[in-house]
């Protein structure tokens, strides 16, 4: 991460920001108000250049909007959203993190995250809005046990 960013949770305020950040990136938005409190950003200069979403539900995590803005991207910003993200989920007890991905099956395993089939998923999360509409069905579903 480059000098003068840092990773905080999102101010109400930014909300319209991190939907315009995923949206640039090409991933879904639907649902995301609800799970603001739950929402990281990365900022540098007061800009959100990044952002990581848990959605948590009694049986596990879903990590969803890990974006970084293209300007940004390259400089690890990514990983440190998705560090920041797993320990948070770490931190409420979540037993699991699940996520759906159609463009990032390789990234994903470097921290520990397992393909996995869509069945093998707790029905509270997949109750979410990502997995009933926002993702197409053909995204590969990854999970992480946490300690």
């Amino acid at each position: 991460m480059t000098v003068g960013t840092y990773i905080e949770l999102v101010r109400p305020e930014d909300a319209e920001k991190v939907l315009r950040l995923l949206e640039r990136n090409h991933l879904p938005v639907d649902g995301l108000r609800d799970h603001l409190a739950t929402t990281l950003v990365a900022r540098r200069n007061d800009q959100i250049i990044g952002s990581a979403a848990l959605e948590v539900y009694p049986d596990g995590a879903l990590l969803r909007s890990v974006a970084v803005a293209p300007e940004a991207q390259g400089q690890g910003l990514g990983h440190e959203l998705t560090d920041a993200a797993i320990r948070m989920a770490e931190a409420i007890n979540a037993p699991a993190i699940y996520l759906l991905t159609t463009t990032a099956e390789r990234y994903f395993p470097k921290f520990g995250f397992e393909k996995i089939a869509r069945t093998a998923v707790p029905a509270t999360v997949q109750g979410s809005i990502e997995f009933s509409s926002a993702c197409p069905s053909s995204a590969a579903v990854m999970r992480k046990f946490l300690p």
